[in-house]
């Protein structure tokens, strides 16, 4: 098979030599994987004086290189090259962002490229026109000349030809390979500076060392470059898992807490009880009014509970929170200063939500909406409800936050008659 073949056109070849002829991509060249030519663009002038470049038309600052040179030196390269699939392309700042996905694009679908270097204020657009396939750029920014950019750009696509690096997975696992950046690396000696090689790596359990290696990239591209991460589409059950793994590692420590519902029984009383008294403290504190008169209390918790519609939620063995998850529609939501987002009575509301103060900043406010959806899909319901009191801020908040819809306002009359009977009322479908 014969080498993936570049060739340069440039003012400087020797110093392009001087750098590509060296290290991986110079012994890759010397066995014969890659064949790069640094061809001297002065060498084909039409003129004794070997003249590259001329005043612009219609005046302005510096020079531009000439059309024929360009030609005849990329004529003489063709020649050269035989019957291969070439690609011609301008290192321009005005062409399309160079990347990984780029430089796999080249090595796939080309076994010669044709890199042309620019310089002064740019090349004639004629020759552009005529002969360049596209243009590609490092990135925002303008160089003196194209050569820094020729070689980078076959620097990245020489080492993904066979050959050119040891094994594939030399580059496989690297950054920007499949959306993502490279692991951390270490080498000895185990601790410097008085830090050491992660306790992963020195197991010896290779497969304990691949899931440290593959949550790292996906850890430092979510850190290093959130564009790229947004932008990651996670295919695997695997990363799918270690992404959620990260998150919830990163979260404070009161919304890593886990919570398990079940139904509540009267033995659990006592506790709800005192999760009510702290509820109550709470909005008495904010400047709410809202279950200050004795609602709700033991008798009706009592009748949650019989009913089966009283769900309590335990974090390590201790009672975190209550609400009610009531399946029979409410009497009062028929007359909604506004509009619910259904029509009928096939809804379940929430009730009595309450977290005790240990648990108040945590994901179970969250978790309690989510078993109401759960629950009220499970009986086919069509949608859940919830009304909240008007200075609630923090019950406000929470059901715009968990996707509910601002419906309206609903009269209670006098089922609290020392608070203001106005709640708002919300609801999400499901």
């Amino acid at each position: 098979m014969a080498a993936y073949r570049i060739d340069i056109m440039t003012l400087f070849p020797d110093s392009m030599r001087g750098v590509l002829g060296e290290s991986i991509i110079g012994r890759a060249a010397k066995k014969g994987a890659v064949e790069i030519n640094c061809v001297q663009i002065r060498d084909f002038t039409a003129n004794k004086q070997m003249q590259v470049d001329d005043y612009p038309y219609g005046g302005g600052w510096g020079l531009v290189m000439m059309a024929q040179p360009l030609k005849s030196c990329l004529d003489y390269i063709k020649a050269q090259a035989g019957e291969r699939k070439t690609r011609v392309i301008y290192m321009s700042p005005q062409g399309k962002p160079f990347n990984q996905e780029e430089a796999k694009r080249l090595r796939r679908d080309y076994d010669h490229l044709v890199l042309v270097c620019g310089h002064y204020e740019g090349i004639d657009e004629r020759f552009i026109e005529e002969c360049v396939d596209e243009e590609i750029s490092l990135g925002d920014f303008v160089l003196t000349g194209g050569e820094i950019a020729a070689m980078a750009v076959a620097d990245c696509v020489c080492r993904m030809v066979p050959g050119v690096l040891a094994d594939e997975e030399c580059y496989t696992g690297e950054s920007h390979w499949d959306g993502l950046l490279e692991y951390p690396q270490y080498t000895r000696p185990e601790v410097w500076e008085g830090r050491a090689v992660p306790p992963e790596l020195l197991t010896g359990d290779h497969e304990k060392v691949r899931h440290w290696r593959r949550k790292k990239q996906l850890e430092r591209t979510l850190d290093k470059r959130p564009d790229m991460f947004e932008k990651l589409e996670l295919t695997t059950k695997e990363d799918k898992k270690l992404v959620e793994e990260i998150r919830y590692e990163r979260l404070p420590d009161k919304l890593k807490l886990r919570f398990e519902p079940r139904r509540a029984e009267e033995s659990d009383m006592d506790a709800l009880l005192g999760i009510l008294d702290e509820a109550k403290s709470f909005l008495r504190d904010s400047g709410v009014d809202q279950w200050q008169d004795g609602y709700p209390n033991r008798e009706v918790l009592s009748e949650d509970i019989a009913a089966g519609r009283g769900w309590l939620f335990e974090c390590e063995g201790r009672v975190a929170g209550y609400e009610c998850v009531a399946m029979t529609p409410e009497e009062c939501y028929k007359g909604i200063d506004g509009k619910w987002l259904t029509e009928g009575e096939n809804y379940a509301v929430i009730h009595r939500a309450m977290a005790g103060a240990d648990f108040r900043g945590s994901r179970l406010a969250s978790e309690m909406f989510s078993l109401a959806e759960e629950l009220a899909a499970g009986m086919g319901k069509t949608s859940v409800r919830v009304d909240t009191h008007r200075g609630n801020k923090p019950m406000n908040r929470l059901a715009q936050k968990m996707g509910y819809t601002y419906c309206g306002v609903i009269d209670l009359g006098l089922l609290e008659p020392n608070s203001d009977p106005l709640r708002n009322g919300y609801e999400k479908l499901l």
